[in-house]
């Protein structure tokens, strides 16, 4: 933006990261749909791929659609910069990646989506990088699993789908004491509702293809470095052994005495530059359309969710409910609305469960959150099949459980619509 000014989370979603464009005093922000960019001459060039100067290079690792877009993303969750990647599973393997190494550990909340759950598990320890599993808000299971070499500790805001609250506060503060970089996957809270970094996150990762975008029509994810943690202790190798992709640059120490962001910059030119995972710039386009009613639509999201959750929570057939409004925390942690995420198990078991939603009208069966439209799945045979059924149990996910993605629908249409498919159980 063109000041200084300390603008609110609303106008930030509209504004930050972008004046009209110079050259053409466009006021939409441009798809930059480009490959390369030119260099003004060959120490311009040398000055770029030498880190010597920041400016566009190639379109794997940057591109000025993307540039507002993570500018925008940063700025409204608090923090100093931001990376845009190809997914938002994307987004967490390399942010792991980005600071443990092959003998490294770390201490993980049990209650994670299953795809992070199964990337933790099955394919981190083939290179070498273990990953301890605790119950989510067990802090003295996490004190025990913390050793010489865990490197960071990762945690869901709300977890997928079990919906429990991570008590980020809790977490940050064993984080510091072991001075270990927190991690958080914001993508069920957005910072419309949530800023981890506000809490002693020192990262925060988020799926754009879920709220923040809002309508299920691009893949991508996001890391956003709150620019707090000192990478300069020796045990994070990476940061302060010398890069050989890299002259033998110490990322923690080379970049500028004291550089915030050394983690961020280590993501892009390692991660980025040299695996990749590439946001396509239309995406990033499309996010930005997203971020502009995040507000309003977080807000109808969570108003139509509580109303659901409530309704029930009175229903018959409904055995039990979980939403993160319910729960104590969210007075601490989302006084601002729980959005729109609701579980409940349905009395019967997997079979009737199964029977709802192939008979509930309005929603969709579909392996997605965070849509305009109201959503439905059966986890335990879908988004979270992969694990045993002793592990869906260890991560709050038992056979009976449905999940809902409350969308932005009249919400009295959203409750006749279950109630119409619960009758039929």
């Amino acid at each position: 933006m063109a000041d200084n000014k300390q603008y609110r989370i609303e106008t930030l979603a509209i504004h930050a990261g972008q004046v009209p464009d110079p050259t053409t005093l466009s006021r939409a922000v441009p798809v930059y749909r480009t490959t390369a960019y030119a260099f003004r001459n060959s120490k311009h060039g040398a000055d770029l791929f030498g880190l010597r100067e920041t400016g566009n290079i190639y379109a794997r690792l940057m591109n000025p659609t993307e540039d507002v877009l993570e500018q925008r993303l940063a700025a409204l969750d608090g923090g100093k910069a931001a990376l845009a990647v190809s997914s938002g599973t994307a987004a967490i393997y390399f942010t792991i990646t980005n600071i443990a190494r092959q003998g490294d550990e770390i201490v993980a909340a049990n209650n994670l989506y299953g795809g992070t759950y199964t990337q933790f598990d099955a394919i981190l320890p083939q290179s070498g990088i273990k990953v301890n599993f605790t119950p989510v808000n067990d802090f003295e299971a996490v004190e025990r699993a913390i050793n010489e070499r865990t490197r960071a500790i990762y945690i869901e805001t709300v977890g997928n789908p079990g919906l429990d609250i991570a008590d980020i506060e809790a977490y940050a503060k064993i984080a510091q004491k072991h001075h270990l970089p927190l991690i958080v996957d914001s993508t069920f809270t957005p910072p419309t509702l949530l800023r981890p970094i506000e809490h002693g996150a020192n990262i925060v990762i988020h799926s754009l293809s879920k709220w923040i975008g809002g309508h299920g029509t691009a893949i991508g994810g996001a890391v956003v470095d709150a620019g707090n943690f000192d990478w300069t202790d020796p045990k994070f190798a990476l940061y302060n052994e010398p890069d050989r992709g890299y002259h033998g640059l110490r990322f923690a120490h080379d970049l500028g005495p004291n550089n915030p962001l050394a983690f961020i910059l280590r993501l892009r030119t390692v991660g980025l530059r040299n695996q990749g995972p590439t946001l396509a710039p239309d995406a990033a386009w499309i996010f930005l359309q997203g971020l502009e009613s995040l507000p309003l639509r977080t807000a109808r999201h969570s108003e139509n969710g509580l109303a659901v959750a409530n309704f029930l929570k009175n229903h018959p057939k409904a055995a039990w409910v979980k939403y993160p409004g319910f729960q104590p925390l969210a007075q601490k942690y989302l006084p601002n609305g729980a959005n729109g995420m609701v579980v409940f198990g349905v009395k019967g078991g997997a079979a009737a469960a199964q029977k709802l939603v192939d008979n509930v009208a309005l929603f969709t069966i579909i392996a997605n959150v965070g849509d305009a439209k109201s959503l439905i799945i059966h986890p335990a045979s879908t988004t979270h099949s992969q694990l045993s059924e002793e592990d869906q149990i260890k991560a709050g996910l038992p056979p009976e459980l449905i999940r809902l993605s409350i969308g932005l629908e009249n919400v009295d249409d959203i409750i006749g619509a279950l109630d119409d498919a619960l009758k039929l159980v």
